[in-house]
């Protein structure tokens, strides 16, 4: 995806109907500087651009909310129009990446990089969209709290890409899964893999596999090569658009679980463990925070792994049992 045309098209999408002059003069600007925007000749930084759609009466920081699925307290109550506010987000993004693995990953030199994160320079619009594909991999979720990406000619197709995914994710969990048996060496490997293989190394039967393996094809998803099948495009469903989606994926692996527990052996490799206990409000936060870290690492881990050698599950709790006291 072209980040910069991305960019211009979303300011042009945000302005809608208004005139280019009559909003360049809402930012305080003498010149029309908006155009310049929309034509890629310049562009504003993530703070200009947060102002740029506060004009537009968006409420970033609900909208940013909605895309972390809840707004981390230092950023509740923000001016997102302060250059600070933006080094924050991009930190609370970050996790655990290094600088040198964000430049790698941007493109960029690490003290560019380390100059946005400390809120002593602004990354343009272009950079804050390329921080949030390689930090969240949701760039084009972010898109959307400010733009249909189905208006935008630069996202439309991916964003088609992206809702076929989430429709074989919701309808046939078993699809990512089958997906995932495709990346692995064994498969690659093998002169002839067929539906056998992949029902044998994830559990299933013949007859699921086939159901999935069409359900990709017809998603575009996947596509033969030679003797194997290969994916077109990656499938990483992100369930907070879709909250009833996403219970009825998380009952599912949670179902799967369960229904492998039997099959545990005692001092194995395969883990389900579980702690029951009481904690104060104060320590209930950093568990909730502590929980978010380890998820986000673990997919941070999961991106860099090679070779494919395992499909794993993962399914991770953290809940209260009681009812809050008034």
């Amino acid at each position: 995806m072209h980040h910069d045309r991305l960019a211009s098209q979303l300011i042009v999408a945000i302005r809608g109907r208004r005139s280019q002059t009559a909003l360049s003069r809402r930012l305080g600007c003498r010149s029309n500087v908006v155009y310049t925007w929309e034509a890629g000749r310049r562009f504003p930084t993530a703070a200009v651009f947060f102002r740029l759609a506060q004009l537009v009466r968006i409420d970033v920081g609900e909208r940013i909310g909605r895309f972390l699925g809840r707004l981390p307290d230092h950023l509740v109550g923000r001016d997102w129009s302060d250059p600070q506010t933006t080094a924050e987000l991009l930190c609370h993004l970050r996790e655990g990446a290094t600088l040198i693995e964000l430049a790698d990953k941007l493109g960029t030199n690490r003290v560019s990089v380390g100059r946005w994160l400390k809120g002593e320079a602004q990354p343009r619009l272009p950079d804050l969209l390329r921080l949030i594909e390689v930090t969240s991999l949701r760039l084009l979720d972010f898109v959307d709290l400010f733009a249909p990406p189905s208006s935008l000619p630069e996202a439309r197709e991916p964003w088609g890409v992206l809702e076929a995914q989430r429709r074989v994710a919701y309808n046939l969990p078993w699809s990512h899964a089958v997906m995932r048996v495709l990346e692995l060496s064994d498969y690659r490997d093998h002169p002839a893999p067929d539906d056998a293989f992949i029902a044998a190394r994830l559990g299933i039967s013949r007859a699921q596999t086939r159901e999935c393996l069409d359900a990709l094809l017809l998603s575009r998803l996947i596509e033969k090569r030679g003797a194997h099948w290969a994916a077109t495009q990656v499938l990483a469903v992100d369930t907070r658009r879709n909250p009833e989606g996403g219970r009825a994926l998380k009952a599912h692996w949670a179902r799967v679980g369960l229904e492998r527990l039997p099959d545990l052996e005692p001092g194995g490799q395969d883990f389900f463990s579980y702690n029951l206990f009481t904690v104060s409000e104060q320590d209930w936060e950093r568990l909730r925070e502590l929980h978010i870290s380890y998820y986000n690492e673990l997919r941070r881990i999961v991106q860099g792994s090679e070779p494919a050698e395992r499909v794993a599950l993962v399914n991770a709790q953290l809940m209260r049992l009681d009812a809050a006291s008034d």
